[in-house]
């Protein structure tokens, strides 16, 4: 006779991000079979992605948050209990009573119950309008009141990453947003005082407003027992018709508690290294445990760890490596558009500690290294600029002294030494979400045949956290191929095994004059993304011709080539009329400025050399360009992906030093280039003498005359990474000059990356500036012809494409701000007069609303939005 064994039973409480971990590393271990796993989850929808929960806001639903992978819960037999919370646990009997009623039975308990938002026990704090920010029905409320009338101002308590995503959030749904924050600096923990400084001010130029130093002491309602009001602790107050805390996180260790087992002095259920509470049979992870090393960890990915080391433990597969002894605290996000970072002893508390500091407060760039006393790097903060983060955490984590100067990796690049992934030792921890190491990932690449980052990705699970670590992992998993001989997949794009030149080269030699078919015939399937879609146009717009709002074409552009101008930050648009060589007439000045006085608009005179109008809403744009074209001026391309301008000194016409006509050249390269569509904006100058007052030298094509002609620099740029252009030839006469640039430009838009800038291209291409000497002026791969012939092409069937707008009806309808009103203004779109012109209204300021009034008359009629 034999004994049917009874399966054993495994309750899982919780099923958030930490919870869906333990889940999948446990059925994964060999000893998990004959375990019946039950999962009780307080929110009425599986695990989901809270790390990038702001995401929903722009558009991003619920299921594509979603962490639970189609089919993996049936395919283990989990049994999945949305909205049924435990609410008891009976450690003697060994059952757990449910919200529904139920009682189940465990063999083992595991407890992933997380935190909850804390929420300062001010008067008022739970009066109408004040709001959690936690989970996606918290934000479904809060978008809700946000949307309602008289709803105009929303102040977020906590200036951490929570609070600061929430500021965001609020922004983003066009509130007037303030941030209370009790510390001295935003993000206190995570970075230093110069680093908060930064981030403040790049954080109020975005139109927040930030109150540091201040506490809550009260919320305070009207008559109606709404939110009116928060009174501070400096004795101010802030208007408000809206709260949202997201002033930190507590355990939710009640269940715990409740069951006589330890928790900390300040939360947290406590945990040995093999996460076990006191009763082996119940284990705690995550937000809601106090590990073994004294601290609750607040991050996803010591969360991650501690399943993992749960999951091994339950399963008989621990070992002494698994144990939880600690994690890496590192962050990297984008808060508001601002890149920031901090890792390891970021405040340098370690004894014998030294900084090693680069700020540019001009560029907003602020980046600190802590190194001890041995050389190594223990910690850092990165504000505007967090390239380096992938290569300095490692670093950091690895223990080991650097072997490059620490000055050397907080400058910006083209500034010091290259350095990379190359340097990363071997037990360097690339993804701290899954502890993986980069000695790890090159094993499975050259071990395990694992020949994409996907693939490295589902056999170690890097990069499947927070995801900060990808890029660094993408280059790994290059360099890890190219040392074995294998051919690195490029692809552009899921939708293209392609490369944007292969792309280029296909469709310059089938002819092929559209998307689909382009996609049709040489792509993977599916429809396209936002990677290829506006690559494969800038490509179509080159080669194949025909107005790039016309039909399929007009789809596939970026917002600013969708209304042929550029988008501000309010919503209205930029109008950038050509002023080749930054030459105009004083006719010219008067009908721009006639213009701009009629319709209102901003004027600024730019640093290429020409006047920007600012503040044009869309269904103005036709109206304003009839002018203009009808004056003479076309399209300065400002928002494409071409061309700018070419900038110019007066040259040897008017200067006493010059020795070349400057301006007439400046004019003809402006001319014969315009409307050049490429992988990145293209910006050039010619100065006419050495003293280079066009500044050639910091431009993706500049030319200085000399006595004897002219040299032509290729492959500068300014902005955040500045680089020197590269001398390319010397004394050309001009029309050896003309085709020099043509040649590198045409060369440069076949073979350049999406969005690459050719100061990267010429570093990234094998034999660099050599091999481009070699291409262009010696023909050395036997393709100027084909190179003449394409830009003899684009300068032949050259067109306006504001005045061929102007002259199709069909390409007109398009330029309206609402379909079913055409004419009528967009009342989101608000300015405010300043130093007697306009400006876009800040969240703080009472905005008004551009009327058609202003086209009939010279004065400046706004009404109250």
């Amino acid at each position: 006779m034999t004994t049917e064994h009874r399966p054993r039973d495994l309750i899982l409480v919780g099923h958030g991000m930490v919870g869906q971990r333990f889940l999948e590393a446990f059925v994964e271990q060999p000893g998990a079979a004959g375990w019946r796993i039950t999962v009780l989850a307080e929110e009425p929808r599986a695990a989901y992605d809270r790390v990038h929960l702001t995401s929903w806001f722009s558009g991003t639903s619920a299921d594509e948050l979603s962490l639970t992978p189609a089919g993996f819960l049936a395919e283990h037999g989990i049994d999945l209990r949305l909205a049924d919370t435990a609410v008891a646990i009976d450690r003697a009997a060994r059952t757990v009573g449910c919200a529904s009623g139920t009682v189940l039975r465990y063999d083992a308990l595991v407890l992933a119950t997380g935190s909850y938002p804390f929420v300062p026990p001010v008067p008022g704090h739970d009066a109408a309008g004040c709001h959690a920010y936690r989970t996606i029905e918290d934000l479904e409320r809060i978008r809700a009141e946000a949307q309602t009338d008289g709803t105009t101002i929303g102040v977020v308590v906590g200036g951490g990453l929570l609070g600061l995503e929430a500021a965001g959030a609020l922004t983003a749904l066009g509130l007037q947003t303030h941030v209370v924050e009790f510390a001295p600096r935003l993000m206190a923990i995570q970075i230093d005082e110069g680093g908060g400084r930064l981030l403040r001010r790049k954080i109020e130029d975005l139109g927040v407003n930030v109150h540091t130093g201040a506490g809550t002491q009260a919320i305070l309602t009207g008559e109606d027992g709404r939110v009116r009001a928060m009174g501070l602790s400096d004795g101010r107050e802030l208007p408000a018709d809206l709260v949202v805390f997201s002033a930190g996180v507590r355990p939710r260790d009640q269940l715990a508690r409740d069951c006589d087992l330890p928790v900390g002095e300040r939360g947290g259920i406590v945990v040995d290294e093999r996460c076990r509470t006191r009763d082996p049979d119940v284990y705690a992870i995550g937000e809601c445990a106090l590990a073994a090393d004294g601290k609750v960890y607040g991050l996803v990915a010591p969360g991650y760890a501690m399943a993992e080391t749960a999951a091994r433990s339950l399963a008989g597969e621990l070992r002494d490596e698994h144990h939880f002894t600690g994690a890496d605290t590192s962050t990297k996000l984008k808060l508001l558009g601002v890149d920031v970072a901090s890792f390891g002893d970021a405040h340098g508390a370690t004894e014998g500690a030294v900084d090693v500091l680069y700020s540019d407060s001009r560029s907003g760039v602020y980046k600190k290294l802590v190194i001890g006393g041995d050389g190594r790097l223990l910690g850092g903060v990165l504000v505007g600029d967090t390239e380096s983060y992938g290569l300095l955490r490692p670093l950091a984590i690895g223990g080991k002294p650097l072997t490059t100067a620490p000055g050397h990796l907080v400058l910006p690049a083209g500034l010091a030494p290259a350095s990379g992934p190359v340097a990363l030792p071997d037990e360097a921890i690339v993804c701290s979400c899954h502890n993986v190491t980069k000695g790890e990932i090159r094993a499975a690449v050259a071990d395990q045949g694992c020949a994409t980052v996907p693939e490295v990705k589902k056999c170690t699970k890097a990069g499947t956290g927070c995801g900060s670590c990808v890029k660094l992992l993408g280059t790994i998993v290059a360099d890890e191929l190219a040392a074995g001989g294998v051919t690195v997949d490029n692809s552009l794009c899921e939708h293209f095994g392609q490369t944007r030149s292969e792309l280029y080269e296909i469709v310059r030699v089938t002819g092929i004059t559209g998307f689909a078919e382009l996609l049709d015939r040489y792509g993977r399937g599916g429809e396209g993304c936002d990677l290829c879609k506006p690559a494969v146009a800038s490509i179509l717009a080159g080669l194949a011709g025909g107005h790039i709002l016309d039909g399929e074409q007009g789809a596939l552009q970026d917002t600013n080539d969708h209304f042929l101008a550029n988008l501000q930050r309010n919503g209205s648009y930029s109008v950038v009329p050509r002023i080749p060589g930054g030459e105009i007439t004083p006719q010219g000045l008067i009908t721009i400025g006639e213009i701009a006085r009629d319709h209102g608009l901003y004027t600024k005179i730019t640093g290429g050399q020409r006047i920007d109008l600012f503040g044009a809403t869309v269904d103005q744009l036709p109206r304003i360009w009839r002018r203009l074209v009808d004056a003479g001026f076309e399209s300065g391309h400002a928002y494409g992906k071409s061309l700018r301008t070419v900038k110019s000194c007066v040259g040897q016409a008017w200067c006493r030093y010059g020795v070349q006509d400057s301006v007439g050249l400046a004019i003809e390269l402006e001319l014969r280039y315009r409307g050049l569509r490429s992988p990145h904006k293209l910006k050039a100058a010619v100065s006419g003498c050495a003293r280079e007052c066009a500044e050639a030298q910091g431009k993706d094509f500049g030319v200085i005359a000399t006595s004897a002609g002219w040299n032509l620099y290729v492959g500068g740029n300014g902005g955040m990474t500045p680089r020197h252009a590269d001398l390319l030839a010397a004394d050309l006469d001009k029309e050896t000059l003309l085709r020099t640039i043509d040649r590198f430009l045409m060369f440069y838009i076949r073979t350049a990356d999406r969005l690459e800038r050719t100061s990267v291209w010429l570093e990234r291409i094998e034999g660099g500036l050599d091999h481009v000497r070699q291409v262009v002026l010696e023909d050395s791969l036997g393709i100027c012809a084909e190179l003449d012939a394409l830009i003899d092409r684009h300068i032949a069937c050259y067109q306006d494409e504001w005045a061929a707008v102007l002259a199709d009806p069909d390409r007109l309808r398009r330029f309206t701000s609402f379909v079913n009103a055409p004419g009528a203004p967009d009342p989101t779109v608000t300015f405010v007069p300043e130093r007697d012109q306009i400006r876009p209204a800040r969240p703080d300021e009472d905005g008004r609303v551009l009327t058609p009034a202003l086209i009939a008359g010279p004065h400046l009629e706004v009404r109250s939005a």
